[in-house]
């Protein structure tokens, strides 16, 4: 009897150490031992990295592991106005980026290809693409995230304060108690489910990581939350909770990105063209149609001074 009890014990102790040995901010992490101790693979031929689950994982080695489990047939996803002029939307999509020993990105990425380009601390593309010459001196930091969230229907209407107190809130909770106050402001537009949100720091901090919030967030509304709880981003306001389906995210760098016309597409540079050339014809039409009426406007003066 004595040593059943004692089986049972052990069983219910060895249940509840595996229930608890799980990585709750990364769901594709494999945890074991005591201590437990959470890894994740990212690079073919290499040990798994091994993760602190106490603190969001670093968007560089988020990324890296999306694409391991890409290349090896794993589920990764379910579904595939800019606040300034230097602002701007990440349009090459995820790539298997080179990571510091850290977790930041490295200035310069290549991704196994004669192809770099220089990117910012949220590890996107602010430069155009060259080949292995290209030189990136730093790593420019993103101090200014903007996040366009379109909401589903809600059955009350919406205050645009309250909403701005609930997500402020939302986002403090969830990201691993992301400092409420670098919500700086919420704008509302609620004809159109539009939610735009400002998270900005000051420029020259470093503590603050808003890529990585911002990419955390990003994987709540378009595809499956990366954190073990399958839960997804949907602030309460009031009693009401606000569940999204749409976001983008604008970047804003402490130094302007060097994007030139190489960068454009095809299309895009032959409207330039056609447009550009139809104001060089207008203007050359105005030039030849007010040099012809001069023309006339001499003649004309000339006949009136002949009967003199």
């Amino acid at each position: 009897m004595k040593l059943w009890v004692a089986v049972l014990v052990a069983t219910c102790v060895a249940g509840a150490f595996a229930q608890s040995c799980t990585c709750p901010t990364m769901k594709w992490a494999t945890c074991d031992g005591n201590p437990c101790t959470c890894t994740v693979p990212i690079v073919d031929g290499q040990p798994p990295l091994t993760l602190n689950c106490s603190a969001l994982i670093p968007k560089c080695y988020l990324m890296k592991a999306e694409m391991y489990r890409a290349r090896h047939g794993l589920n990764t996803r379910t579904i595939g106005g800019k606040p300034v002029e230097t602002a701007f939307l990440d349009n090459d999509g995820i790539y298997d980026p080179e990571c510091e020993n850290d977790g930041t990105f490295r200035a310069k990425q290549c991704n196994n290809t004669q192809e770099c380009w220089c990117v910012n601390s949220a590890g996107v593309r602010r430069t155009d693409k060259g080949d292995t010459n290209l030189k990136c001196d730093k790593l420019v930091e993103t101090y200014w995230v903007r996040l366009q969230l379109k909401h589903k229907e809600v059955q009350n209407q919406l205050n645009a304060a309250d909403l701005k107190a609930a997500i402020a809130k939302a986002i403090n909770s969830r990201y691993n108690n992301f400092n409420p106050n670098l919500v700086k402001d919420i704008q509302y537009d609620p004809d159109a489910s539009l939610i735009v949100v400002d998270v900005q720091k000051p420029k020259g901090e470093r503590k603050t990581d808003l890529a990585q919030m911002a990419y955390y967030m990003e994987k709540d509304v378009k595809a499956s939350p990366l954190f073990q709880s399958q839960d997804r981003f949907s602030p309460m306001v009031g009693s009401q909770k606000v569940e999204m389906e749409t976001i983008l995210v604008y970047y804003v760098d402490e130094e302007p990105p060097t994007f030139t016309m190489k960068n454009l597409s095809g299309g895009i540079i032959a409207v330039i063209v056609v447009v550009v050339l139809a104001v060089v014809a207008g203007l050359l039409v105005l030039f030849f149609a007010r040099k012809k009426m001069s023309k006339k406007y001499n003649k004309a003066q000339q006949r009136e001074m002949e009967p003199m």
